[in-house]
């Protein structure tokens, strides 16, 4: 089966290596002709235009989307459609928000268009282990692509399904985004905790390497923590500063609407904002206070 792939980047590179080992063939477009002249070199199809890819593929085209979530996703479906026949299908399977994604089927499927979000996972690894998809669409061209998330997904019957209507797979991946956080959040504090225990000397690898095995806090997560540990295992040379995608914050917001208690998430986003925030005004703030009520020191510059 042909795929039409916008989006050549570390992951979408690997999704199509990925899917010519599964048989099959890929047209690629980037804006970097290295990432084209790669993708060439490995045996699918590169182009230097999204008329290019258009023409490249044959009969029903299927065109997977991989770029920032929000106008960059619009722009590049406007530059599509003139190039495109009704019944073809666009699949966003970038990190956008499920409201978009709803908003895009509605407009596309007006058009006579179909339209199909793919929540992604899995990253850099998505190559070695597959990626898990969370498809979000109408039934018949989720059934036209099931070779495609097939190969993509871990196997052929586990790592993917179809999840809900036009939507429903980016919503499902924000969520799990959510999720991540508070389990990234979690492991960081405890591992934290085991560090600033000096007087026992931990060692942090080690302790990361037990609890990958029998251990109920196991996980994928902890196994790329404990390789992390081996390679620089007091984290020398790193900033404290840790970016977010953006669906960490929908999920708080959701949690919010829906009136859903979600202290973990939420404060797992709130320490990310916090470590890029350097000698910040709220923590002077609190020991001025502290001073002032109870006399207590305060540290100068």
């Amino acid at each position: 089966m042909q795929l039409g792939l916008i989006g050549l980047g570390k992951m979408g590179g690997n999704m199509a290596e990925r899917l010519r080992l599964a048989g099959h063939q890929v047209v690629g477009f980037d804006f970097s002709a290295e990432a084209v002249a790669k993708l060439t070199a490995s045996g699918n199809v590169g182009v230097s235009s999204l008329e290019d890819l258009a023409k490249k593929l044959t009969r029903r085209r299927a065109i997977w989307i991989m770029v920032p979530q929000g106008d960059p996703v619009d722009q590049t479906i406007a530059k599509l459609l003139p190039l495109l026949n009704p019944g073809d299908i666009l699949i966003d399977g970038g990190n956008s928000n499920y409201k978009d994604s709803m908003r895009r089927h509605a407009e596309l499927t007006a058009k006579g268009f179909n339209f199909v979000d793919a929540g992604t996972s899995g990253g850099v690894w998505g190559l070695k282990e597959g990626y898990a998809l969370m498809i979000g669409g109408d039934e018949e061209p989720v059934k036209f692509l099931t070779p495609i998330f097939q190969a993509l997904a871990p196997a052929a019957n586990r790592g993917w399904g179809h999840v809900g209507p036009a939507g429903a797979g980016h919503f499902v991946k924000m969520v799990h985004n959510g999720i991540e956080y508070g389990m990234m959040q979690s492991y960081a504090e405890g591992f934290t905790i085991l560090e600033k225990k000096e007087p026992l000397h931990l060692d942090l690898a080690q302790i990361a390497e037990i609890w990958r095995h029998g251990s109920v806090v196991r996980s994928w997560l902890l196994d790329l923590t404990a390789e992390a540990l081996k390679q620089n295992p007091k984290l020398d040379g790193l900033e404290a500063y840790v970016a977010d995608s953006g669906e960490g914050r929908w999920t708080v917001f959701e949690a919010i609407d829906l009136n859903v208690s979600a202290p973990i998430i939420t404060e797992s986003l709130i320490r990310r904002i916090r470590s890029r925030e350097e000698n910040n005004f709220t923590d002077r703030m609190i020991a001025i206070q502290r001073n002032a009520f109870g006399g207590h020191a305060v540290k100068k510059d």
